[in-house]
């Protein structure tokens, strides 16, 4: 799919300013929509809405199809009559300067399960949340007795349940859903609220003339909704444990490589079912974001797999991916696909000409533009229009640390590129970024702010500690928007994505 000229911003909801812990999908998000628009971006960047689990990484999900009950924003609640103004007291007592998530978890779930038992006594209220989970069945009921049993197991993955549950025993099912009633209902509760709340993003969104990007990480958390549902579309083993595991061998972020843990796929499987469950997750993601970045495309040309139970990343083996016969297949059901291929890493000719028979933009990060020669792919000379430009990801240090780090000649070749001192190194990059001839230009909040690497978002390989980023209303300021506004207007790009 071919898209306009566009510029954006890559910043996740939780990391918007307000009350209440983390950043929430209401007044936080509405407002800074209304920022964007008057800065002239018609792009919003976000990571994965789904809820997250262990290590709270939204690449790491409970489900590839539920939201993230933690984004809901709790004063709309009060609105309704389901939460009483004092039920927010010890929310809004926690830090607004980053997401403490080991305190925000038990406190949000707590004020939730308030609103609930307020809620379910509301007779057309239940009625609107019975339709809701009619027309969400196929994933909803899964996913709301995979909570309600886990709650029930002190959180403990589904792999460590007992047998029949694990192995998915109907009449043991059947007794749960019968035990477990409040709870399960309590997961619909919060899934109906949550899918109200972000439709009405999407919609003010698109009345902004803003397109929401939000990614589709190519693989599934182990202990999920998804693979303990849907056992036979993973490479388990009889007794539930995977038999392989994704990842990435050494590369820049590790000499050890990168192991996520993720089982893989049974492309074969799903090859015969038209790729269905793949089906479902991408119309899911397109009823939440307007265009999809695809993670790890590579991927689905070949994926580095690993044993089960080796300490890294080292030694595995590429296999290949489902290629052609997927993308085509997921064309022929939904059309013409919004998606950004995510192709960084090594990227071998095969993976490139997956890219190009579909006509996805790939990906090109500045910072990796001045380590070596004038052929560098990520330099913008190189550039073709159709492509994706970016200062930095969530997996990148901001702009500022990164200079910091970085040996002198790369900061030189950096200075001999742009023209600059290099006093001013985050917005020389943006500047650089949305003059490129890249169609879409998005850059971190962390850059537009200036900030340095304690306001990194997520360094790979570290199993804690990510994630928790958040600024300060007060930090946006109208010279960043307005300086924002200059670029976008000199380098073309206001008009709206398509």
């Amino acid at each position: 799919m071919a898209f306009t000229r566009a510029a954006g911003i890559l910043v996740h909801p939780t990391s918007l300013p307000g009350p209440g812990g983390i950043g929430t999908v209401a007044s936080d998000v509405f407002e800074f929509l209304e920022t964007l628009h008057g800065a002239g971006m018609t792009c919003w960047q976000i990571l994965p809405l789904g809820p997250t689990g262990y290590g709270d990484s939204p690449y790491s999900t409970l489900s590839a199809f539920a939201g993230n009950p933690y984004l809901i924003a709790l004063e709309p609640l009060v609105t309704a009559g389901w939460l009483l103004p004092e039920d927010l007291a010890a929310i809004n007592a926690l830090p607004e300067s980053h997401v403490d998530f080991g305190r925000l978890i038990p406190t949000k779930v707590n004020v939730l399960w308030k609103a609930f038992e307020r809620f379910r006594a509301s007779e057309d209220s239940r009625t609107s949340m019975v339709r809701f989970s009619a027309a969400e069945r196929s994933w909803l009921e899964d996913y709301a007795l995979y909570m309600a049993i886990k709650d029930a197991q002190g959180g403990a993955p589904w792999i460590d349940w007992e047998p029949a549950l694990r192995s998915r025993d109907t009449s043991t099912l059947e007794a749960a859903c019968r035990d477990l009633s409040d709870p399960i209902e309590f997961h619909h509760f919060v899934q109906y609220v949550f899918f109200q709340q972000w439709e009405a993003v999407k919609w003010r969104a698109g009345e902004l003339g803003i397109k929401i990007i939000g990614d589709i990480p190519i693989f599934v958390a182990f202990d999920s909704a998804d693979v303990w549902a849907h056992q036979e579309l993973f490479q388990l083993d009889d007794r539930g444990f995977p038999e392989v595991v994704a990842g990435v061998p050494p590369d820049y972020f590790s000499a050890t490589g990168q192991l996520w843990g993720n089982p893989h796929y049974r492309w074969d499987v799903m090859a015969a079912s038209g790729y269905a469950w793949w089906i479902d997750r991408f119309r899911m993601a397109l009823r939440q974001v307007d265009i999809v970045r695809l993670d790890h495309f590579r991927g689905f040309a070949g994926a580095w797999t690993v044993p089960y139970g080796n300490a890294t990343a080292e030694d595995g083996e590429w296999v290949p991916g489902p290629a052609s016969d997927f993308f085509s297949r997921l064309r022929d059901a939904l059309g013409d696909l919004p998606i950004i291929a995510e192709d960084l890493g090594v990227i071998t000719p095969d993976v490139k000409a997956l890219r190009a028979e579909f006509g996805f933009p790939g990906m090109q990060i500045l910072q990796f533009a001045f380590g070596s020669d004038p052929e560098n792919g990520a330099l913008p000379h190189n550039f073709e229009r159709n492509t994706a430009v970016y200062t930095g990801t969530h997996d990148n240090d901001t702009t500022v640390g990164w200079w910091m780090s970085v040996e002198e000649n790369e900061r030189q070749a950096v200075r001999d590129y742009t023209g600059t001192t290099g006093f001013d190194i985050a917005w020389e990059m943006i500047r650089l970024a949305y003059a490129s001839v890249a169609d879409l230009a998005i850059v971190p909040m962390q850059d537009v702010l200036r900030l340095g690497t304690s306001s990194r978002m997520n360094l790979p390989g570290k199993a804690d500690g990510n994630w928790s980023w958040r600024y300060a209303g007060p930090m946006l300021t109208e010279a960043h928007l307005a300086g924002l506004k200059t670029f976008v207007q000199t380098y073309g790009r206001e008009q709206s994505a398509s």
